[in-house]
């Protein structure tokens, strides 16, 4: 049997993926990036000689494909994931309570963290702690979960409007990039029973050492030239032609690249651009999956401000907090990268305007701050940073086959199960070469998902 010829369309973490796993299985790839670089939406860029992150990509342990998909590249020594949970929420005036796994099995593992959460009563803590074990008993097959919202669920469970912003809010902005009253209760669910109740260790956080550009661009490129990957950059793909004989795109250069499979790891709005009709999707409907923005300010003190290399915020705008400078470069001083979810009300506000916001903000649960010189600040927005994910999005969700033999779908929009992650990135590439190597009639060399 002929080796398989596959093109793939996109450069993200899912065509990164599904072309190492079709390369890996024996077939010959090619992979076209419309961008100068690989890596997607995690990119880096370098300013002055510091390197700044567009957003602080975080994973859990539980996110065993971005895990392998990272040793895959070579680079696992790269990553910092902690031995046990450890996470500071710091209110205004620098009061800081952690929450902690300790070393028991599921539910124990968080419960006397939670049972000394200072930032909520009594009461609300032992109120969480009983919707918490109703979660777990939700059933994620169960397709009427997509279509409520975490909120008006929580709301039935008799939590409050301070449990929500405080903790529930906390979790989910985050990871679902909505807020916890307007995400789908579907994935909601998924990220508690995932996260935190599947075994104790699944919410341990991990994050990059180095710029994303190294961790996943360089990285990637370096991976997919030894798999044997053809590789061009600066590729945009404006049209696709399936035939019997198989795929066939064009590039806005006039150049055409044609194979037995086609895979279209690009954003849903572009890929529902693309999609020819035989493929049996409305792109309306992906389309309406929309987007939710992510807003990241970079802000460079002339001193340490903080000890922590990472922190939530509550009672304040400011939401998550990362020391980079070790990444970035930065000699003297703290570099502190701000993550702001869901950040539609930042889109558009001039960098002034968010410097005078948010400097002030940071002073109050960072009170070392407030005798700090502020060097830099710098702002980076995704605005189509995930799919809206909000009730009756997955059902917009197509898998990774499509109606159209040889055309096949990645992407963390496509339905994985997961939210639009990291995580959810790489299971749709490796689901979708297991699908287009299995069709091509190879069975061995498959991606674990696809075994």
């Amino acid at each position: 049997m002929s080796e398989p010829h596959v093109v793939v369309v996109g450069g993200g973490l899912a065509g990164i993926a599904a072309a190492l796993a079709c390369a890996d299985a024996g077939a010959r790839v090619n992979l076209l990036e419309a961008r100068p670089r690989l890596g997607g939406a995690t990119w880096s860029s370098q300013r002055d000689g510091l390197w700044i992150d567009n957003g602080q990509h975080v994973f859990l342990r539980c996110c065993t494909a971005y895990r392998e998909f990272v040793r895959r590249l070579g680079v696992e020594e790269k990553l910092r994931l902690q031995s046990r949970l450890a996470l500071p929420v710091i209110a205004p005036g620098g009061r800081t309570h952690w929450l902690r796994r300790a070393g028991l099995p599921v539910p124990l593992h968080l419960a006397a963290s939670l049972a000394r959460f200072a930032h909520l009563g009594a009461a609300q803590r032992m109120r969480i702690a009983r919707t918490v074990w109703r979660i777990g008993r939700l059933d994620l097959e169960d397709p009427a979960l997509d279509e409520r919202s975490f909120g008006a669920w929580l709301a039935e469970q008799g939590e409050c409007e301070a449990s929500i912003a405080r903790f529930w809010d906390l979790l989910i902005r985050p990871t679902v990039n909505v807020s916890a009253a307007d995400a789908s209760l579907a994935l909601a669910t998924k990220v508690f029973q995932t996260g935190l109740l599947e075994a104790a260790g699944n919410a341990d956080i991990g994050w990059s050492r180095v710029p994303l550009q190294e961790l996943h661009g360089d990285a990637g490129a370096r991976a997919l030239e030894q798999a044997g990957v053809a590789l061009r950059l600066r590729a945009r793909v404006t049209s696709v032609e399936l035939s019997s004989q198989g795929a066939r795109v064009a590039c806005a250069d006039g150049t055409r690249v044609a194979g037995d499979a086609l895979i279209l790891a690009a954003p849903h709005e572009a890929t529902a651009a693309l999609l020819p009709a035989a493929a049996g999707l409305n792109a309306g409907d992906l389309r309406k999956l929309g987007r939710s923005p992510i807003v990241n300010l970079h802000v460079v003190y002339d001193r340490r401000v903080t000890d922590f290399e990472l922190a939530a915020g509550i009672g304040s705008p400011v939401e998550w907090i990362f020391d980079r400078s070790a990444s970035a470069g930065l000699e003297a001083g703290q570099y502190l990268a701000i993550t702001l979810s869901a950040a539609d009300a930042y889109t558009g506000v001039r960098v002034e305007e968010l410097r005078r916001r948010f400097l002030p903000e940071i002073a109050r649960l960072l009170p070392r701050a407030r005798a700090a010189r502020v060097l830099r600040f710098l702002v980076t927005c995704e605005p189509a940073a995930t799919f809206h994910q909000l009730p009756g999005t997955r059902r917009a969700r197509p898998g990774a086959r499509t109606s159209a033999p040889g055309l096949y779908l990645a992407g963390a929009w496509t339905d994985t199960g997961w939210p639009a992650t990291m995580e959810s990135a790489v299971r749709s590439g490796r689901a979708a070469a297991g699908c287009a190597l299995r069709d091509a009639g190879r069975t061995r060399g498959l991606p674990a998902e696809a075994a």
